[in-house]
């Protein structure tokens, strides 16, 4: 058992998610199988965690169990992902309507897997493990349909929703509690070098298909809607539409029908 497993965070979803295991095991026999390798044999988080994540990635000469060692060495090495991990599990159960369990999330979800590896592939990545780091994230563009750069920082209780699409930059940030959808883009706008990709704020949701573009922000607990494509700031608190995106609500009814750069400056 290693150090991260022995020693349970505060709130930690572990015990729920075996006793979920275990009824599902006595319900389903052909799931028994994947239930005990996954979760009910295992003796701990960090174990659990890389045997889900595994699953989704084994991919040739590199097996499920050197991707599972993988996470958890990880989860050892930085022991803060867990709790990231933790709140990444609550915000799926609370906030995807079409999620049942946080064990649902775990087997089945594949943009909290996307988000889970590019944890492990950020960790690597700022630990001086460039190549492997650049490798998770090639392979979960390939497998999952995720592209993430492994330098992107990403807050806790984040929710990546069906997830297929997601495309972001380097020099992104995305801080707590943000809700992203399929098909998302945070990119740049030319081939620049330096800061050049979106600062999505605390609680902010991008609808699918929204093209977020250059180095703005989206501000805190605001909103852009699906298809929208956002070149400008957007202020707090607002709802954008529209291409080019404009505030159609805002707290400040003055910023109502203006276009973002307006209401930005």
């Amino acid at each position: 058992m290693s150090a991260i497993d022995a020693a349970p965070s505060d709130g930690q979803p572990w015990a729920g998610i075996v006793r979920l295991a275990a009824a599902m095991a006595a319900r389903e026999p052909l799931l028994r199988d994947l239930l005990r390798r996954t979760v009910l044999s295992l003796p701990g988080p960090a174990h659990i965690v890389g045997a889900a994540l595994a699953r989704r990635l084994a991919v040739g000469a590199v097996a499920a169990r050197r991707l599972q060692a993988l996470v958890v060495d990880t989860l050892g090495e930085d022991p803060a992902l867990l709790a990231r991990v933790e709140a990444d599990l609550a915000a799926v159960a609370a906030r995807d309507p079409a999620c049942r369990s946080t064990l649902h999330a775990l087997l089945h979800l594949k943009g909290f897997h996307a988000l889970q590896w590019h944890r492990v592939a950020h960790s690597l990545w700022w630990r001086g493990r460039i190549d492997l780091a650049h490798w998770l994230a090639s392979q979960c563009a390939a497998t999952l349909g995720v592209d993430i750069h492994p330098a992107v920082t990403v807050g806790a209780g984040v929710l990546l929703d069906h997830a297929s699409g997601i495309v972001i930059g380097e020099t992104a940030v995305i801080e707590d509690e943000v809700v992203i959808l399929q098909g998302v883009t945070l990119g740049a706008t030319g081939p620049r070098r330096g800061d050049r990709h979106p600062k999505v704020r605390r609680g902010a949701l991008l609808g699918a298909g929204a093209l977020v573009l250059g180095p703005i922000e989206v501000g805190r607990s605001s909103r852009v809607d699906a298809g929208s494509v956002v070149l400008h700031a957007v202020p707090p608190h607002c709802t954008v539409v529209g291409v080019p995106a404009r505030v159609v609500r805002s707290r400040h009814p003055a910023a109502a029908t203006r276009p973002v750069e307006a209401v930005a400056a």
